[in-house]
């Protein structure tokens, strides 16, 4: 079985498109090979700033020798109908066979597909990928219409076995498939044939290109992490930025510089931010004293001097980016120092959005309302307020304006520099987080209240202009507001009814919106319409919002808590229960019911309690009647029958105040006690009985299961 070498060379590929093309050149010739009636073993794809590779091992000669057979018309139908069947199938009349079918009888076309040699398979899926290939953005060059995302320059395919190695025969816009690569741009800028991948991987790495991405990046990582060490520094991990060197050079050469002694005062972020996205260089700093004092580059090849030259040139260039940093550094302390009035007076010239007004009125209600969430997670309400009201002021800074991602980071410095209050600085840095399922969530009450009330004011206000997300469309970033809600409620534990909370919010928002009489432009069609037609009826209008915001709460939540390993139906039992908006009970009582149904017991005790649903159900639809009270002891006349009794005595009386205490590990062994008796009674006793006392008796006593189950969990949306 032969095995498959493909390389597309081409001028530099952008290093945030690689992995992408790696994987799509894989999937796509892989299945079309498939498709063609291929096999193979394996398959690996890799990429350099120059080259698209993959190896497939084990493909399978040639393509498997077909028949198929293909049912027609009715041998009575008419000719039109025959004549479209004979072109669909490429035969003659004389080449179908009559068979008799359920309606009398039918043409059957049996139509030979004879087996292709893998070559002439490759080269028309290889084509077929290369003229589809779905590049982000892609060129044309030349005369041609093939589109790539820099100029292609060759194209390399071989199908190697045994007895040799055979060019697949390929042509597009006059490239020409052939045996031949180049290494390095500079280093090793000849040509060279090659006669599989082994051969291929050796004389590549002669030529000073070094194949696997991850190689490069761990070689990397373990030349600057060994050169930081040597002077007692230490590399400031970003595996972000390890992945785009990586792909940024074929053989690399790592090389450490040192920072200008003027700029090692700006904060360590500034210094690491500008060296990240203007220079790709990774920052070294002092474990000693945290500042970041030393710069590591990594270059395409090796030179003379040791690189001494390109870190000069390096230096030049990074003392320039610098310069601008400690000049915005130097400005905004001055305005920060002064108050940051400038910044306030700014922001009200800058939009929100359109029809929820400026970043001023959003800072003013998000000021409110962190007042307002304060008492609930232990925060004092002035420090809150005061937080809030500075949180967003770095905005309006020129360190911001040039580096948006520090936003935050330096209004935690600015605020400093003004003289605030430690709290009001780390919530300043701290309000946006957490900004995904895995990123730091904050624990401060301060900071945890700020945070709350910035994206409980996104939510609200987009909810309000009905701007929500539509399938994978999020423009405002609603769903991870929303996990952000979600994991500050869960990680620091609080106890809020989200639902009341989010009404207050909805009506408070509609009312000073829809009053406010000096900026009708920011009075949106929802309020007028609400104002005209229903009378100022704000409660009904936030209650009916607050709702739908809910639901999307619990759909976030349910996608957290999978993540988490709970099971979708325990979610859906847990939501169909009392209070499932005080998001802290409702987890508290999801991991205690997935805990339980992990347990023999538990999984039996829904076996048995889905059938006393079930008996029950289908008992009070034939008779009529509601099955809900009068269960009594001494009609029990089996000891089974009387056990059950005893036993939801028991169970009733545990799970009551464990619930009242909100102990739902303990309410849910109570109620996985009752596996036992339930299997039991239901071995021993027919509740359909002919005696119809006994029959109704034991009927509400199955109600009793319900009821008892019931104050737990909605057992009835467990699957199984």
């Amino acid at each position: 079985m032969p095995d498959l070498l493909i390389e597309l060379f081409s001028e530099e590929i952008p290093a945030r498109m690689q992995a992408g093309a790696r994987e799509a050149l894989r999937q796509r010739v892989t299945d079309g090979l498939v498709e063609a009636g291929l096999t193979y073993g394996h398959a690996r794809a890799w990429s350099t700033p120059r080259r698209l590779v993959l190896a497939i091992e084990g493909l399978s000669a040639r393509s498997p020798d077909l028949k198929e057979e293909r049912k027609g018309p009715r041998v009575d139908a008419p000719e039109k109908a025959l004549e479209g069947f004979l072109r669909s199938t490429g035969l003659t009349k004389d080449q179908l066979e009559a068979r008799d079918d359920k309606k009398g009888q039918v043409w059957i076309a049996v139509i030979d597909k004879p087996g292709r040699d893998a070559a002439e398979i490759v080269a028309e899926v290889l084509e077929g990928v290369i003229r589809s290939f779905p590049w982000p953005k892609s060129m044309r060059w030349g005369a041609g219409s093939l589109r790539w995302v820099r100029p292609l320059q060759s194209i390399l395919c071989l199908l190697t076995t045994e007895a040799g190695a055979e060019v697949v025969p390929l042509d597009i816009d006059g490239i020409r498939a052939g045996d031949t690569t180049r290494g390095h741009r500079f280093m090793a800028p000849e040509p060279f044939r090659v006669t599989g991948f082994e051969d291929y991987a050796v004389r590549l790495k002669r030529a000073r290109v070094m194949l696997d991405q991850d190689e490069r990046a761990e070689q990397i990582w373990h030349d600057a992490t060994n050169a930081a060490f040597a002077q007692g520094l230490e590399v400031v991990e970003d595996k972000g930025l390890l992945t785009e060197v990586a792909g940024l050079v074929e053989w690399p050469v790592v090389l450490m510089g040192a920072i200008g002694e003027a700029f090692l005062d700006l904060p360590p972020e500034v210094l690491q931010t500008s060296m990240k996205e203007h220079q790709k260089f990774f920052s070294v700093k002092d474990p000693k004293t945290g500042r970041i004092v030393r710069f590591v580059t990594v270059a395409n090849r090796e030179t003379a001097d040791n690189g001494e030259t390109i870190l000069k040139g390096n230096g030049k260039v990074l003392s320039a980016r610098l310069s601008d940093a400690a000049f915005f550094w130097g400005n905004d302390l001055a305005v920060a120092k002064a108050g940051m009035e400038d910044w306030r007076d700014a922001l009200t010239h800058v939009t929100f959005q359109s029809a929820l007004g400026s970043q001023a009125d959003r800072i003013a209600r998000i000021a409110a309302l962190a007042r307002e969430i304060a008492p609930m997670v232990g925060a004092d309400p002035d420090l809150a307020e005061q937080a809030a009201k500075v949180a967003k002021l770095d905005l309006a800074s020129q360190m911001v304006y040039e580096f948006p991602e520090l936003q935050g980071l330096m209004g935690r410095y600015y605020a400093a520099a003004a003289g605030l209050p430690a709290e009001v600085a780390e919530a300043c840095a701290l309000h946006y987080k957490p900004l995904g399922p895995s990123d730091e969530v904050p624990t401060a009450p301060v900071s945890v209240a700020v945070a709350l009330a910035d994206k409980l004011d996104t939510l609200t206000g987009f909810w309000a202009i009905d701007e929500t997300p539509t399938g994978s469309k999020d423009p405002f970033a609603l769903r991870r507001a929303a996990l952000g809600v979600i994991r500050l409620v869960l990680v620091n534990g609080l106890r809020v009814a989200l639902n009341t909370s989010v009404t207050a919010i909805f009506q408070a928002r509609m009312i000073m919106e829809a009053t406010d009489q000096e900026r009708p432009e920011f009075q949106s069609a929802l309020f007028a319409a609400l104002l005209n037609k229903n009378k100022g009826d704000f409660l009904g209008l936030a209650q009916a919002k607050s709702a739908d915001l809910l639901s999307f709460f619990h759909d976030r939540l349910k996608v957290h808590l999978r993540a988490e390993g709970i099971r979708h139906d325990v979610i859906d039992a847990c939501l169909a229960m009392p209070c499932n908006d005080d998001l802290t009970l409702l987890v508290n009582r999801a991991q205690s019911l997935n805990a339980v149904l992990t347990t023999e017991d538990g999984e039996n005790l829904v076996q048995g309690f889905k059938r006393a649903n079930n008996i029950l159900t289908q008992a009070e639809e034939k008779d009529r009647v509601e099955y809900s009270f009068g269960a009594d002891r001494k009609f029990a006349d089996d000891p089974a029958e009387a056990a059950l009794f005893d036993a939801l005595d028991a169970a009733e009386a545990a799970i009551g105040p464990a619930m009242e205490a909100e102990d739902f590990a303990k309410a849910m062994a109570a109620m996985a006690a009752l596996r036992a008796p339930i299997d039991a009674f239901f071995e021993a006793v027919q509740v359909n009985s002919d005696n119809e006392i006994i029959r109704r008796n034991r009927l509400n006593l199955l109600h009793r299961i319900r009821a008892t189950c019931g104050s737990v969990a909605d057992l009835t949306r467990i699957d199984g």
